[in-house]
């Protein structure tokens, strides 16, 4: 015991005497900042490319060639790759003079030079290197963030979306070494799939019939991989249907060399692919000159393959052996496709497994339960596209009692209401989804208690009490400013009618330019601007700030007030900018009337392009979300059960 114990103590005494004089520490920190420093030099050559000077380096200190020159334990060689293309010409002079053994070393994170210029897309790097020592394809890296993964240059090309570069790794990499059985082989589509390599994917899916775990739980989750998911504009929308697509299955070793060569797969079709032969050979010629419409191609071209993709996995799904996992690939692939609003997921789900349609989550809401209280407009909309089944699937409730009704009278999910500009706008679409879902319900079902003890109507109140009354704050609020802009408009056409440019003559008291073209077109323009101007004064100042707001009223009452306002008022701007321009005219254009018109007519536009800028576009989307066609209806004439 009293040995064991002086041990200790010695052990303790030792411990307080490094603490006490960490002066051994300090040296070491010391050494260990020097020995980093004196290679600055070279990592900064590294870095601008500057092989003379690296060159320099290395023939007074050979080592550093292939030794570790930065704290991450780095050499030269995994800096002058991970500086990319510009640096090409110092990569291989550098790996013209290392040995094969060298260019396997690897860094604290334990990648090989192969595998950071994998990472960082340096196709023309990872080349000089394989060329050289061609092993560095197999030699494994720990995954990205600290994963438990194990990759290959080629699945790091794929992780980071490097095309170029996970296109050549392919052709020089064994598929065996790629994916060594069928768990890996799914870990690497689901890469691809994650870097919406679609196209690539498919052919290692065609590979592996069967899969341990379906990819469709991947995709799932990439709503911006499908048209009903992607963000175009209204113009955009209008060129989609118009632009052509085809593809062509091509192995993996060819696809990256028709990037943009059109390939074809009749089968796959979209909701809005039916163009005639004249249409395709058009929007082919225009794709060549409008960079536009080359993005809309390429985001075009993804939709397809990713549809494709969907339709290939959910056919193999259906020849799994294994029934319960078949089921759980289902279940989860429906789940997220309804939860981030996927439809086209979820027909080809249902086409292949009918009874998936009745697929409940934990809180026994079904497909259009969770459709309609995450407002995904799109899923909802296959209701329409049932038979008489659709009122099986509408008398459903979940487990607090909420039917269909109740749900919608719910507050749409914030992300859904920042996609609608403005307050009132936004209780309006709340309003259209009630109203909507309204028509598929029983009268019963309308006024039907959930647990709670609450209507839909009930809950609606409750739910939008908040966004009423920013509504109508909203609605006042761009009354008001409008109300000023119509206020002075009326001031000044009506003090132009009694001051008449060019004035009165004094004999007969009619206006001197009477007889002039230019003065009956200032006179039915300021009038005109006179009377557009009033209506829209008295529209904004006794039908929306002197108006109650109910709820209801957001529907159709107030967007129509508001449009006829902002109507009227930008009619009564136009006019009026006509009205002064004639004025101009008449009083100063004689015998120079191209040096009045030109600049007159130029700044005539300011006001009017002002307006348009600000609030017109407030007035198509009044317009749109009150008389267009709306957001629900019928997406495709395919029957879904």
């Amino acid at each position: 015991m009293d040995s064991s114990s002086d041990t200790l103590k010695k052990k303790a005494a030792a411990g307080t005497s490094s603490s006490i004089n960490p002066a051994g520490n300090i040296e070491r920190r010391e050494e260990e900042k020097y020995k980093w420093s004196r290679y600055i030099p070279l990592v900064r050559a590294t870095l601008t490319g500057d092989w003379k000077t690296a060159e320099n380096f290395f023939q007074r200190d050979i080592s550093t060639l292939t030794g570790r020159i930065t704290e991450e334990m780095e050499t030269a060689l995994h800096i002058a790759v991970g500086v990319g293309k510009a640096n090409i010409h110092f990569v291989e002079k550098l790996v013209e003079r290392m040995p094969v053994e060298a260019l396997a070393f690897k860094n604290n994170g334990g990648a090989t030079a192969l595998h950071l210029a994998a990472y960082v897309g340096n196709t023309k790097a990872a080349a000089i290197l394989v060329d050289k020592h061609s092993p560095l394809l197999y030699i494994d890296a720990p995954g990205l963030a600290g994963g438990n993964d194990i990759m290959l240059p080629v699945h790091c090309a794929a992780v980071l979306g490097r095309r170029d570069t996970l296109s050549y790794l392919l052709d020089v990499t064994s598929d065996d070494r790629v994916a060594v059985n069928e768990t890996s082989c799914t870990r690497f589509i689901d890469l691809l799939i994650s870097s919406y390599f679609f196209d690539i994917a498919l052919k290692w899916v065609e590979k592996y019939p069967r899969l341990p775990a379906s990819p469709l739980e991947t995709i799932a989750w990439k709503r911006s991989a499908f048209e009903s998911g992607s963000q175009l504009s209204f113009w955009q929308r209008k060129i989609y249907p118009y632009v052509p697509v085809k593809l062509e299955k091509c192995s993996v070793k060819d696809q990256n060399k028709r990037d943009d060569v059109e390939m074809s797969i009749p089968q796959v079709t979209s909701s809005h692919v039916h163009e005639d032969n004249r249409a395709q050979s058009i929007g082919k010629n225009i794709s060549i000159f409008v960079p536009q419409i080359k993005h809309i191609r390429k985001e075009k071209l993804r939709h397809v393959q990713a549809l494709q993709l969907v339709k290939t996995l959910c056919e193999k799904l259906t020849h799994y052996d294994d029934g319960v996992a078949q089921k759980r690939v289902v279940r989860v692939a429906m789940a997220r496709a309804i939860d981030k609003g996927i439809p086209e997921i979820i027909e080809e789900i249902v086409e292949r497994f009918q009874s998936s349609i009745w697929t409940q989550n934990e809180k026994q809401r079904n497909l259009f339960l969770q459709a309609i209280i995450n407002r995904h407009e799109n899923v909802f909309n296959l209701i329409y596209q049932m038979s008489d089944f659709r009122y099986i699937a509408t008398i459903t409730a979940d487990n607090e009692g909420n039917n269909m009704l109740h749900l919608a009278g719910r507050l749409a999910p914030a992300n859904k209401l920042s996609l609608v500009a403005g307050a009132a706008l936004q209780m309006q679409r709340e309003l259209q989804w009630f109203e909507e879902v309204k028509k598929f319900l029983y009268p019963a079902l309308i006024e039907a208690r959930n647990n709670k003890r609450e209507t839909p109507g009930m809950v609606f109140t409750r739910e939008h009490r908040d966004l009423v009354d920013k509504g109508e704050k909203w609605m006042k609020d761009t009354a008001n400013s409008c109300t000023i802009t119509a206020v002075l408009i009326v001031t000044i056409v009506f003090a132009a009618a009694i001051t008449v440019p060019g004035g009165n003559n004094s004999d007969t008291g009619l206006p001197v330019f009477s007889q002039k073209v230019a003065f009956i077109i200032f006179a039915v323009s300021d009038a005109f601007s006179l009377f557009t101007s009033t209506t829209s004064l008295l529209m904004f100042l006794l039908s929306i700030l002197n108006s109650r707001c109910a709820e209801r009223d957001f529907l159709h009452v107030l967007p129509k007030r508001l449009i006829i306002g902002l109507f009227t008022l930008f009619l009564s701007i136009t006019a009026m900018m006509v009205a002064f321009s004639c004025t101009l005219y008449l009083v100063f254009g004689k015998n120079k009337a191209w040096m009045i018109l030109i600049p007159v007519a130029a700044l005539a536009c300011l006001p009017i392009t002002s307006f348009v800028t600000l609030q017109f576009p407030l007035l198509v989307d009044l317009i749109s979300s009150t008389y267009g066609k709306g957001i629900f209806g019928k997406q495709g004439d395919k029957i879904l059960y």
